[in-house]
Formats: C-alpha cells, sequence, structure tokens
C-alpha cells in the first residue's frame, strides 16, 4: 500500500510503500476511494514541519521544559538522541477517509465487507480504523461528499456544546472548511447566523449558505455588527473556527454576547482572557474537543466499548451518522466547498497547493490503484541480498518508539543482519525499516517468523502479546530475544518454559533472552566485580522514580500491558537476583493507599526479596516523586562497604578499598552491551542469561504483582 506521512525533521511530506495492514481485533480494513486534506490541520502540521528548530521550541514551551528537566537528569547527549529520535518519527497525514470494507477483525458488528464506510482513517490506499469510528454512508451520498464527514463533526461537536436552539443567533468566526460546514448546521437547525472571516470568496460561500456577513478586512467592526444582527441584545452563542494566535476572537466574542451567552472555541485562538469580560455577562467559555464524546478513549476507539445511547446520545461515532444523515436530505451540501481533485499520487503538489494558496478549502485525493497492488503484506526495502548465515540474521517483530530508538540501533552496532521488520499496522515497519537498512518489511508476524533465512526473532510488541510470540518462535526454531517482560501471568510463563523446554529436549537447542539490560550497563557490571570479593549477604536498596502516567495508559492496562510491576519493575528484581547471583526464597509487597482508594495498585510500592545466602532487598517503585530527581538509584550495603549509582551516570564506592568512583559521560543502561552479549550467546551456544533465572525472576514479578492487586481490597491489618 501507499501512505502520506510528515517529517517534522525536515518538513517534508512524502508517499511511502508499506505492508498492507491487517485487520485487528474491533478494527475494519478498508480500500480507499477517495479523502479529504483538512487545510486547517494539515497545514499546521505541515508549517510546523518546516519550522527551525528555534521556531519549533517556540511553538512548543512546554515541551522545551521538559527537555531542560530531562537534561539535568539523563544528561545532555541522551536528551540530544531522544529529541532527535522524536523529530525523526514521521506521522501519518489526514483522518476524513472513504472507502469500502475489504475485512472485518474479531467483535465488528454492523460493519460487513462490502459497505461504503466514512471513518478517521489517514491518507492511504488501505487503512485499518476502529469500528466505532466508521460510519456506514447512505446510498444517496457519494464518496466524495461523505469524505467531509469527519471534519463536518468537527463542527457538529461544537455546536452541540453551544447548544442553540431555534431562532437564536449564532456567530461562526473564521468560515474555512470547518467554519462552512458549521454555518450550514446551523441554519438546517433554525439558527440565524453571522459569519465573520477575512476572506471575501468564503464570505460569499457563507451568505449562499444563508448566514449574514462581516468582513473586518474591509474595516466592519465585528463586534457592532454582532450587535445590529441580535437587534441590540447580543448574540446567543458563538462558534470559533478560526486558527490564529490571536486573542481577538476570544475577547471580541465576549463583547458581543448577550448576558449567559455561550462562547466555543473549535479552532485555536489566543487565550489570554480578561477576566472582567466575562465574569460581568456571566459567560459560558468551552473548548471542543474534536469529534465528540469518545474522542482519546482508548476503551471507545480501540477496544470498541461504546458509550451507551441514553447516557451518551452523541459520542463521535454518532456524531458521524448525524452528518452523513444531512447529507442524505441535503441540508448540507460539500460540492462548493470543493476546490480541487488530485490523483492520490499527485499528492505532493496537492500539498504545495495547501501552504501556498490559503484560499484553498476541499482538496480531495482519490484513489484508483488496483486492489492487487494495495494488499501485499510484505515490501521489500533494500535490493535482494544474501544473508551470510551464522545466526545473526535477526527479524524484529513491533516497531514502536523503543525498538527503534534503542533495540534495534543496538542490534545492528553488535553486528546483527537486519532481515525483517514487522508491524501490524505495515506503516512503522517501512519507514524504521528504511531507516536501519532492513531488508524487508512486513505486517504479516507468521510468515516473517519461519523463514528459514532468518536465524533470531526479536519480539518488542505490547506486552500481552510477548509469551504467544516468543513460545511460536521458539516452536520454529528460533533464538528469542524478547522485551520485558516474558509475560504477564502465570499462564503466560509456562507457555513460554513449555516451548523452551520442548526445543530444548534432544539437547542443544534456541537462546531465550528477555531485554534486562542494566545487568549488562558498565557500571553494574563493575559493581558485580567488586561484590564477587565479598563472601557475606548484601543488602540492595533500589529506587525507580518511575513517575506518573495516565490511569488510561495501555502500559496501565492489566490485561494488554501487565500493569507497571510486571512491565517496569521487573528490571530492578532481575538486577537484585544478579547481584545477589542466589536463588529468590521470598518476595513481597506493599502498596500505598487506603484500600478501595486508588485503581493504580502499582504506581506506588515498596517490594521486599529474600534470597538463599541470606542477602535482601528492597524496590521503592514511586509515582509520586519530582522529575527533577533522579530517576533511577542503586545501593549496596555489604561488609561495612557501600557501592552507590545515581541514574546510570555517576557510581561512588564508600569505604571500597581500591574504588571510589566511575562517572560516565553519558547514561548508559547496557542496552547496547545486551543485545551484543545476545548475539556472542547465539554464536557461542552459552546463555547471556541462565533460563532459569529468566522463569525465576518472571514469575516472582507476577507473585508480588498479584499481592498488591489484593491490597485494593482487602482490610487494612490491625494496629500496634
Amino acid at each position: 500500500m501507499k501512505q502520506i506521512v510528515q517529517y517534522f525533521n525536515t518538513g517534508e511530506t512524502k508517499i511511502v510503500d508499506a505492508p498492507a495492514p491487517i485487520a485487528g481485533a474491533g478494527q475494519v480494513l478498508i480500500r480507499t476511494t477517495n479523502t479529504l486534506i483538512s487545510a486547517g490541520t494539515e497545514r499546521m502540521l505541515v508549517g510546523f514541519g518546516k519550522a527551525s528548530m528555534l521556531q519549533k521550541a517556540r511553538q512548543q514551551p512546554e515541551r522545551v521544559k521538559e527537555v531542560l528537566a530531562k537534561v539535568r537528569t539523563d544528561g545532555l547527549m541522551t536528551t540530544i538522541d531522544a529529541v532527535r529520535s522524536k523529530l525523526d518519527q514521521p506521522i501519518p497525514l489526514g483522518y476524513c477517509n472513504v472507502g469500502e470494507v475489504i475485512a472485518v477483525g474479531r467483535g465488528v458488528a454492523g460493519i460487513s465487507v462490502g459497505d461504503r464506510v466514512a471513518s478517521n482513517g489517514p491518507h492511504a490506499d488501505i487503512v485499518a480504523v476502529g469500528h466505532m469510528l466508521c460510519a456506514k454512508i447512505p446510498d444517496n451520498v457519494d464518496d466524495e461528499a461523505a469524505a467531509f464527514t469527519v471534519v463536518a463533526s468537527i463542527g457538529l461537536q461544537g455546536i452541540r456544546l453551544a447548544q442553540p436552539t431555534l431562532g437564536e443567533t449564532v456567530v461562526v468566526t473564521g468560515v474555512g472548511l470547518v467554519g462552512l460546514l458549521t454555518v450550514q448546521l446551523l441554519r438546517a437547525q433554525g439558527c440565524r447566523v453571522l459569519a465573520i472571516d477575512f476572506d471575501p470568496a468564503k464570505l460569499e460561500l457563507a451568505r449562499r449558505f444563508g448566514a449574514e456577513t462581516c468582513n473586518p478586512g474591509k474595516g466592519e467592526d465585528p463586534v457592532a455588527a454582532a450587535m445590529t444582527f441580535s437587534r441590540g441584545q447580543g448574540v446567543d452563542a458563538v462558534i470559533i473556527t478560526a486558527s490564529t494566535s490571536s486573542n481577538d476572537p476570544v475577547t471580541q466574542a465576549a463583547h458581543m454576547s448577550r448576558k449567559r451567552g455561550r462562547i466555543v472555541l473549535v479552532g485555536v485562538a489566543g487565550l489570554e482572557l480578561n477576566r472582567a469580560d466575562f465574569y460581568e455577562k456571566e459567560l459560558t467559555f468551552q473548548v471542543s474537543c474534536s469529534y465528540g464524546p469518545g474522542r482519546y478513549d482508548a476503551a471507545y476507539e480501540q477496544q470498541g466499548h461504546d458509550y451507551p445511547l441514553p447516557f451518551v446520545r452523541w459520542t463521535e461515532g454518532r456524531n458521524f451518522e448525524a452528518v452523513l444523515d444531512m447529507m442524505a436530505s441535503g441540508q448540507l451540501v460539500t460540492d462548493a466547498l470543493v476546490t480541487r481533485r488530485y490523483p492520490f499520487e499527485q499528492a505532493g503538489e496537492a500539498y504545495e497547493a495547501l501552504t501556498t494558496d490559503k484560499s484553498g478549502l476541499g482538496l480531495l485525493l482519490q484513489y484508483t490503484a488496483p486492489a492487487e497492488e494495495r494488499l501485499t503484506r510484505s515490501v521489500a526495502l533494500d535490493a535482494p541480498r544474501a544473508f551470510a548465515g551464522g545466526g545473526s540474521s535477526v527479524t524484529v517483530i513491533g516497531a514502536g518508539n523503543y525498538a527503534s530508538r534503542v533495540l534495534i540501533p543496538a542490534f545492528r552496532k553488535a553486528g546483527a543482519q537486519l532481515h525483517t521488520i514487522v508491524s501490524a499496522g505495515g506503516l512503522s515497519s517501512a519507514i524504521t525499516g528504511r531507516k536501519f537498512g532492513f531488508a524487508r518489511a512486513s505486517s504479516d508476524a507468521d510468515a516473517a517468523m519461519v523463514d528459514p533465512a532468518v536465524d533470531i526473532v526479536t519480539v518488542a510488541t505490547r506486552h500481552d502479546s510477548h509469551a504467544r510470540l516468543t513460545a511460536q518462535a521458539l516452536a520454529a526454531g528460533k533464538h528469542v530475544f524478547v522485551e520485558k517482560p516474558l509475560g504477564i501471568t502465570v499462564e503466560d510463563v509456562d507457555l513460554v518454559e513449555q516451548a523452551y523446554r520442548e526445543a530444548h529436549a534432544a539437547g542443544a537447542g534456541p537462546q531465550l533472552m528477555v531485554g534486562f539490560n542494566r545487568r549488562f550497563a558498565p557500571q553494574i557490571v563493575r559493581m558485580k566485580a567488586l561484590l564477587a570479593g565479598t563472601r557475606e549477604p548484601k543488602s540492595f536498596a533500589m529506587l525507580m522514580n518511575a513517575g506518573a502516567i495516565p490511569a488510561d495508559h495501555w502500559t496501565q492496562d492489566l490485561g494488554r500491558g501487565g500493569g507497571r510491576i510486571i512491565g517496569e519493575a521487573c528490571h530492578f528484581i532481575d538486577l537484585m537476583r544478579f547481584l545477589a547471583d542466589s536463588p529468590i526464597v521470598s518476595i513481597s509487597g506493599r502498596r500505598m493507599g487506603r484500600p478501595g482508594g486508588d485503581g493504580l495498585v502499582e504506581d506506588k510500592a515498596s517490594i521486599t526479596i529474600g534470597f538463599a545466602d541470606g542477602s535482601f532487598g528492597t524496590l521503592m517503585y514511586l509515582a509520586n516523586g519530582a522529575k527533577s530527581f533522579p530517576k533511577e538509584r542503586i545501593e549496596v550495603f555489604v561488609a561495612g562497604r557501600t557501592l552507590q549509582i545515581d541514574n546510570f551516570r555517576r557510581m561512588k564506592g564508600f569505604a571500597w578499598p581500591g574504588f571510589s568512583k566511575l562517572n560516565l559521560r553519558r547514561q548508559d543502561k547496557g542496552q547496547e552491551n545486551c543485545c551484543a552479549a545476545f548475539l556472542a550467546a547465539v554464536a557461542g551456544g552459552v546463555p547471556a542469561i541462565p533460563a532459569d533465572e529468566i522463569f525465576e525472576v518472571a514469575r516472582a514479578t507476577i507473585e508480588v504483582a498479584r499481592q498488591l492487586r489484593e491490597q485494593r481490597d482487602s482490610a487494612p491489618a490491625d494496629g500496634i
């Protein structure tokens, strides 16, 4: 398939070849016929990409603060690498898609193969979209008109928040594409509408749709015009669909509103407000969120959990349906909004027009490539080449942030031959694969895993799929490097262990390794060597100042991410096991918070581990600390001596003969050494981490997570 992406580091807009996506659970696969370029949003994104680094920083001052904080804790070079990597990740453009359904995933109801649908899919000739974000198109609405569905829903959601009634006076400030659709929807609702804009051509269209107009560019006063329009009473509502950094639209809206009027910001405007303007009239001001309830809610958009209609009448999906019904009845027309049509292959010309001619409205992309050309699941990224064998040919399943920023560069530096990269969506595998020199990109993990040219499978997907993919790769005779965790349930770990034992039943089998990179960090290697000279039990005090993440983040979802203890704290449970060099005999945890109070039972917890040699350690996993405090701290107490590591940059020895410090110029958590050690294990046949330790740590981590979860509902013990 082909898809349009925007590169933020260069500002370049490109069509890329990528594997066709698959229809996952709750998704539909769509063969695109038309997409609409959203003039406001996409012009802003393209402009941001073309801006200099200084201009980008000025546009996002909150990001600058985050970068400076990261410099203080992680160091300059680590921060520079992170910023460059972020800017080097292109994003897909577009969210107004129309096409024919060609496949449906598990759990999809109400949509069938062959249906014409409008969705928020991107500019691509094949898209996979959550079924809650698809609406079937009435027979009398053509594909071109339906391409305006999503952008019209943005205006409709603003109207719903403004709550206009029949006969009320409403001002629409900024009559670009969204504004002109909003004018029509308001007129259909029986409202009198005043349109304000600087563009005479757009105001002429607004008049055709039944609005009165005001052009400040010709010296007309918006406030005076609105007062005249409202017969001196002040308008009932103002919907701002403009895109500007000026405060004028909001200030003028306050001045032209009647007492207890409503102001809704749909577009972008300056928000330096005068309290008196709002206080004296008791005005209501609200910012509209995209297409409606459900937007940015993963449970709705990705998992397909609809809001009950009696309680949430208008979700984003139902807004799509309402817009299409308005089109079918003839109350919402789009022909006059089409500025130009482009073949999809000429999208570059469309984006050039978008940035050079701001008077344009609807720019339509039309897709005519044969279906068989679009549906390939594997794409060659490089000229065909032979793979030398010897155990280093790698397929990577998963092309997310950690894989592209850390794992793949580490494997390449260690000398791995990069064969195939796989992602369910297809696009990220193509982009990351081209960047790092993979031979192929694919969306078919099953086929890539059994390729005889592949020696190693690296699993870097979401946590709930780790165990299944690892067991599948082991059964195929592949060496496996799986990013932590190994699994999120005891059954997961049992599945992998069974596959591993079966693969080794006849003797030497494939290597298995979990990405516990901290074992291989230079300072930990030195610490391990220093501890080797002591015979006494050790005390470990470890801190993960993990920081808060939203409750709806996928890692917090116990079914997908397994929670933060299984997904993140496992690093330090393994690290204690490595430094103690003794089996775990006990593990217990205590969470912060009252029973039944905080639903995030793993964000703030203390974990104590006992070892067979008498050593013990405590891990404080905390999400309530300051970002400016070091993220990771390790302390070891033994034989009257102490070792301390701060954030994998500074290491000190206290009362340690012959050792005082080991400081690094840049943070090193051992990722490169970890991948190199795995490749050495594949070549030499000696595990980098013993398999028994991998399974031991996985089960201990799952056990302590279970204990923490049970504390949420248990009654507190009697105090002393």
